[in-house]
């Protein structure tokens, strides 16, 4: 695709507004570009953060789940705000938050500092992403124009990955992994500016927060997860590691209690009426909580057991961000084929297999049959299951519930990864220890994780099986929202 110029031959106002749609478009995908890079640097900066700022092998984990947690926690909160304030204001409340954030990240001198900075470093970007989409819907008629912009969008995401992790592993292998978010602050600043000159005010709507929702959910999940990292370095008996539990679980079912009441709710629990739905939100979330062991685990194998230097992990990734980026363009025509639920079950069986593989990983594994190969399918089941869960979480919604079905499915997506994570930390410190042999005992660990992710994703597999794949047929009792 090429992007679209204001042509030489139009009269100036059309000159005007095209510049002015470029702009709109330059200004999005770079602060889209800015959040997916920020999470793909961290990944293989991850070693280099522990070392620098003493973390434990659990709490290392934070440096994730805090992102992920306040991201996915306040999202549809953030959503409903751009609503109420307007897109622009959000937008650029959300670049002030991410950037300051970034530079805090950067100056950090401990593992506090630094995880504290990454949970407002999540609150911006759960401000700011809901109103990218928003801003090209309202700047793009639709049809092909807004198409192409969208086709840009989705394209930014595959490539930023990849670079990302080249990127954060060149920093922190020949500078400092410090550098990777102080790039931030000057993007962040010229977006602001761009914004305030380029893009225009969105209309307000009438609303009200649901900041008891907002907050039950988002601290709820944050002591569950909380609770289960903290069990896997004090034990299951800890009593703080039940009082966290304990309050996690109270929190979260306030927060159900609590949307079934409300008149206007953060997640309508109707969604949750059609099975193919609610099959696409539990298997994101389980998909995700595996998958993010692949990227956690996987840098820390590389560089702690097969000595690679950051940039090497890099680089090492690409087998499964190349091959991902490529099956992801090829959906379209993959599910016109197959169909979108027969593609769904291939992808994460794929995945499973790749990751199963990966999780036999030894202190002698050599990277190209026991990490490249397996990759390739990790990959690959990634590419083909994204797109078609998304779908399936989005199936029969009427007009009114297509916002917050879209915001479901990107909560599934941050707290999934949040969530798993902590459960694969868990089972990361119960494998205990193989060897006497440093890397032989961080690789028996690490494999045992991975196997762990792996089955995280056959329950994935399975939950799509029965809810979607094989889901009934509709009947005459099916309601206009596609509830069975």
């Amino acid at each position: 695709m090429k992007l679209t110029l204001p042509d030489p031959g139009a009269t100036a106002p059309h000159r005007a507004d095209a510049f002015r749609r470029t702009a709109v478009l330059a200004i999005v995908l770079t602060s889209y570009l800015m959040i997916v890079l920020d999470i793909s640097i961290v990944i293989t900066a991850l070693p280099k953060i522990r070392e620098s700022l003493g973390f434990t092998v659990t709490g290392l984990s934070w440096v994730q789940s805090a992102y992920t947690l306040a991201f996915g926690g306040l999202l549809l909160s953030a959503a409903r705000a751009g609503d109420i304030l307007g897109r622009r204001a959000m937008f650029i409340a959300g670049l002030a938050l991410f950037t300051a954030a970034s530079l805090a990240i950067g100056l950090a001198v401990s593992p506090a500092w630094l995880v504290g900075a990454r949970a407002v470093q999540g609150v911006g970007a759960a401000i700011l992403a809901p109103s990218t989409l928003a801003l090209l819907s309202t700047h793009f008629v639709e049809g092909p124009e807004r198409t192409r912009a969208l086709g840009y969008y989705g394209a930014t995401a595959g490539i930023s990955a990849s670079v990302g992790l080249v990127l954060g592993g060149l920093l922190a292998d020949l500078i400092s992994w410090r550098v990777g978010f102080f790039l931030n602050l000057p993007i962040g600043l010229a977006l602001i500016v761009a914004t305030r000159k380029f893009i225009v005010e969105t209309p307000r709507r009438s609303g009200r927060l649901d900041l008891a929702g907002a907050a039950s959910s988002t601290i709820g999940m944050t002591a569950l997860v909380y609770g289960l990292v903290r069990a896997a370095g004090s034990g299951w008996g800890d009593a703080l590691t039940v009082a966290a539990l304990a309050v996690g679980a109270v929190l979260l079912a306030l927060f159900v209690l609590n949307e079934s009441r409300v008149p206007q709710p953060l997640l309508p629990l109707h969604l949750f009426a059609s099975r193919e739905r609610t099959g696409a939100y539990a298997g994101r979330l389980l998909f995700l909580g595996g998958m993010i062991g692949f990227w956690f685990y996987t840098t820390q194998f590389l560089q702690g057991v097969l000595g690679m230097r950051p940039l090497q992990a890099g680089l090492a990734f690409l087998p499964a961000t190349l091959v991902n980026f490529a099956v992801a363009l090829a959906v379209p025509r993959l599910t016109q084929r197959f169909g979108n639920a027969r593609l769904l079950a291939a992808g994460l069986l794929i995945s499973v297999i790749g990751m199963a593989w990966l999780g036999q990983v030894t202190a002698d594994t050599v990277y190209l049959t026991g990490v490249a190969l397996p990759m390739l399918l990790v990959g690959a089941g990634q590419g083909a299951a994204l797109s078609p869960l998304t779908v399936a979480g989005v199936a029969g919604v009427t007009a009114k519930d297509a916002g917050a079905a879209s915001g479901l499915v990107n909560v599934a997506h941050q707290l999934g990864g949040s969530l798993g994570l902590a459960v694969l930390v868990v089972v990361f410190a119960a494998a205990g220890p193989s060897s006497a042999d440093a890397r032989a005992d961080l690789a028996h660990r690490i494999a045992t994780a991975l196997s762990a992710g792996a089955v995280l994703l056959a329950l994935a597999l399975a939950v799509v099986l029965l809810c979607i794949v094989r889901r009934p047929a509709p009947t005459a009792l099916t309601g206009a929202d596609g509830a069975r």
